[in-house]
């Protein structure tokens, strides 16, 4: 533990709450001002969009200006973006929440790459631990956000749900308060130093561990943002349970994504990042099986617990075997490819969970699942064979 990484643990609390938040309010808030109600869920399918398309373009500014004013941008555009959602819901506009949405995504590509910024900021081979330490700041970070987001949506008492982007503003906002302390590590230009030439994405799929990394880490948001997505649709819309009850599912959701992060990384160490990721798949199987069952409170809350935890499993292990599989001076290629791929897989996946969750049923979309998890398992397989 050094200061960078305490600084970016401070500034992961406020900034994932954006995170925390879109999953919880904008579908809902979606389904009240879309003039089509089978786009409910496209406001967080953009943000997903958002983060998608600007992977590249964070890694890229990074590699030029660095990380600490990277992400100082990233804190601020973020910021304004909530604001602009405030205005949309006020005003009823649907497509100028989706633009904010997109923005907020937007901000979101940058804070992803913390990860990566905490695992360079320590030896290669502690880079699980730093990692599932920053994800751990995930736990507050949702209880903070979505707490507040119900606490302040009577803020503005003629305009539901105002108030609690006026909230997120301000706590997308104090990252920039952290991050002006951080100190860049020695930044590598994105194309590479002209004495060490770069492989190609193409090369980069082709190396097993790098390809089990991606699709450990791709599969592991895919699988988990397609049923959260369409989770408080699901209890709130379809099926009447409370926004109380909705929330302390999607809480205790993000509580399981990274309270496991307290052992994570030492678990990986022990047993090896396939085997994490075969725990990882049992889990999302968990998952599965409940949703068989009545789609009552407890079984929503014991199957998105079982989610995330899979997830933790997946995405740490993934994300940490990626950062032994590439060069330092392809760091920013790789990792920008990684997430390009990780996101626009997630967006796709948020996106139709809106449309099928309409169309057809909370164990439908359960079932659909499966292929996912095989594709995982045969990308351990693979890398395992090749070694």
């Amino acid at each position: 533990m050094n200061k960078n990484i305490w600084l970016l643990i401070g500034s992961n609390i406020f900034g994932f709450t954006a995170a925390n938040v879109t999953v919880f309010l904008s579908g809902i808030i979606g389904s009240q001002i879309s003039p089509i109600k089978t786009l409910s869920t496209l406001p967080p399918s953009i943000y997903v969009i958002g983060i998608a398309i600007s992977t590249i373009f964070a890694a890229k500014i990074m590699s030029v200006i660095g990380r600490r004013w990277g992400f100082v941008s990233a804190s601020i555009a973020s910021s304004i973006s909530c604001l602009i959602a405030a205005y949309a819901i006020m005003v009823g506009n649907f497509f100028i929440f989706c633009i904010a949405c997109f923005i907020l995504g937007t901000g979101m590509a940058f804070i992803h790459q913390y990860r990566f910024a905490a695992a360079e900021s320590v030896e290669k081979d502690k880079a699980p631990k730093a990692i599932s330490t920053l994800l751990l700041a995930g736990i507050v970070s949702a209880f903070i956000g979505i707490s507040l987001a119900n606490y302040t949506k009577n803020f503005i008492s003629d305009h539901l749900y105002v108030g609690s982007y006026l909230m997120l503003a301000v706590l997308t906002l104090a990252p920039t308060f952290f991050l002006i302390f951080y100190k860049d590590n020695k930044e590598i230009s994105f194309d590479g130093d002209k004495k060490n030439i770069t492989r190609s994405y193409l090369e980069f799929v082709k190396e097993p561990k790098f390809l089990q990394a991606l699709t450990s880490a791709t599969l592991a948001y895919v699988v988990m943002a397609f049923l959260m997505t369409a989770t408080p649709i699901s209890m709130h819309i379809i099926h009447n349970l409370s926004l109380e009850k909705t929330g302390l599912v999607i809480q205790f959701h993000v509580l399981s994504m990274f309270l496991p992060s307290l052992f994570t990384g030492n678990l990986i160490k022990k047993y090896g990042y396939s085997k994490m990721m075969y725990l990882g798949v049992f889990f999302y199987i968990l998952t599965i099986l409940i949703s068989l069952f009545e789609p009552t409170f407890f079984n929503y809350l014991f199957g998105l617990i079982f989610l995330g935890i899979g997830w933790n499993f997946l995405f740490v292990s993934g994300t940490s075997l990626l950062v032994t599989t590439y060069k330092p001076e392809e760091k920013f290629k790789a990792q920008g490819f990684n997430d390009l791929v990780v996101f626009s897989a997630t967006a796709l996946s948020s996106l139709s969970a809106g449309i099928l969750i309409s169309l057809t049923s909370w164990k439908t979309l359960n079932l659909l699942c499966i292929p996912f998890l095989i594709l995982i398992v045969v990308s351990i397989i693979n890398a395992d064979r090749s070694n």
